[in-house]
């Protein structure tokens, strides 16, 4: 039986190329997701198509919706869990505690993430991030392999399958006598909070000084920790999932896994596109007051259907990686390796390019022009991270996490 990934000289897993690929598509599409949220209020980018749209916006809007949102995040917590198992491979072949070293690690990722989300963006990832690795340290690193898979499924499915069983019982409410009127009535209130919440973040964003869009980032900050509870189990489950494609050889020789990979490709891929097809059609624009049946479903199809979509993205990636193609993606790599400093550099770039206390071009940068401009920024990003890597060994952002997980100043460069 072969090794579950290529041996560097010193026994232990060497890099994976693919995944930092990976990391390189999955910052373009996340920048792709994202800069809706920095140009304008993030609430506001959260609810799907916006119906005042029309024109080249209105289809950019669309083509971001249907095959960006709701699918790079994903790939991203499956590489944050492929990342996972490939430390704890590496801390099994040299004979290093693994406990220990991974709880400083997301520890410093935690500090990190608060910084992000206090002092930069609303939109943070990685105070999610940190905050559910706890569990995957926990409960999971030694899960046998067979098992993984399983669990993941489980843990990605248990939010939609919760919506889906509370609007059912929305819509049987609302069907009785006098139930239809109660939940009109709480759905209005719950909209006023809602509209109250967007125009706060508009007016710190948008006119605010740094230090009111601090206070309202607080704020944000624990409204999506709230979030997290719901959410959280199907970040949970793609970690899971991406410690089996690590830990299984799969990411690392997708030559001996052809069968998963053409179903990935020519099943998982299509099915969730059109799952999130039938989730426009139910309803296009989310509402967050609403919770009855109809929406609940939409918003099922639509997050499982987008990871489904994420796993075919990565099929594909894979299968161009062992094509003539494999040169070309290769320059995403240097931009992967550096993947938190990039992202980092995404927020403070585009906050200070659209907030208030910056240069105040909030809500001005038309939605069909987001596109080019979030293209042109990365293919920077790229050009910045292939210069950077040929004189240092990693990235300034990375260099700090390392230092904090091993407790030693690494190597900085070549």
């Amino acid at each position: 039986m072969s090794e579950p990934t290529p041996i560097d000289a010193a026994g232990a897993p060497a890099r994976i190329d693919a995944m930092d690929v990976l990391r390189g598509f999955a910052l373009l599409g996340i920048l792709l997701m994202n800069i809706e949220g920095m140009v304008g209020p993030l609430l506001g980018a959260m609810t799907g198509l916006d119906p005042a749209l029309t024109g080249a916006d209105r289809w950019a809007d669309a083509l971001i919706y249907v095959f960006v949102q709701g699918k790079f995040y994903p790939l991203f917590s499956l590489l944050f869990g492929m990342g996972f198992a490939v430390m704890m491979m590496r801390a099994e072949a040299s004979g290093r505690s693994f406990l220990p070293t991974y709880l400083r690690r997301i520890l410093a990722l935690l500090a990190i993430g608060l910084a992000h989300a206090l002092l930069v963006w609303n939109g943070d990832v990685l105070v999610s991030y940190a905050l559910l690795a706890f569990p995957l340290m926990f409960l999971f690193r030694n899960t046998p392999l067979s098992r993984l898979p399983k669990w993941g499924t489980a843990f990605i499915l248990a939010p939609s399958l919760f919506f889906l069983l509370v609007g059912a019982l929305v819509s049987l409410v609302m069907m009785a006598p006098g139930g239809g009127a109660e939940m009109e009535k709480g759905m209005a209130e719950a909209a006023v909070a809602v509209a109250a919440d967007l125009e706060a973040q508009r007016q710190a964003y948008g006119t605010g000084t740094w230090a009111e869009a601090v206070a309202q980032r607080k704020q944000d900050l624990l409204q999506m920790l709230g979030f997290l509870v719901f959410w959280g189990w199907q970040i949970l489950g793609l970690f899971l999932l991406g410690a089996w494609f690590a830990r299984s050889g799969a990411i690392a020789r997708p030559q001996d896994f052809p069968v998963l990979y053409a179903n990935l490709r020519r099943v998982a891929l299509p099915v969730g596109l059109l799952m999130v097809l039938v989730s426009c059609a139910i309803t296009p624009t989310m509402d967050f007051v609403r919770s009855d049946f109809p929406v609940a479903a939409a918003m099922g199809l639509f997050t499982v259907g987008g990871t489904l979509m994420a796993l075919g993205y990565l099929a594909w990636i894979q299968r161009a990686l062992q094509s003539s193609l494999a040169p070309r993606l290769m320059w995403l790599a240097p931009a992967g390796r550096m993947a938190l400093t990039n992202y980092l550099v995404q927020s403070l770039v585009c906050t200070w390019i659209f907030s208030g206390w910056g240069l105040g071009y909030f809500e001005q940068l038309p939605r069909a022009w987001q596109v080019p401009f979030v293209f042109a920024f990365f293919a920077v990003q790229v050009l910045l991270s292939q210069a950077w890597l040929a004189r240092f060994r990693m990235g300034p952002m990375e260099w700090l996490w390392r230092a904090a997980t091993y407790l030693r100043l690494p190597p900085m460069r070549r």
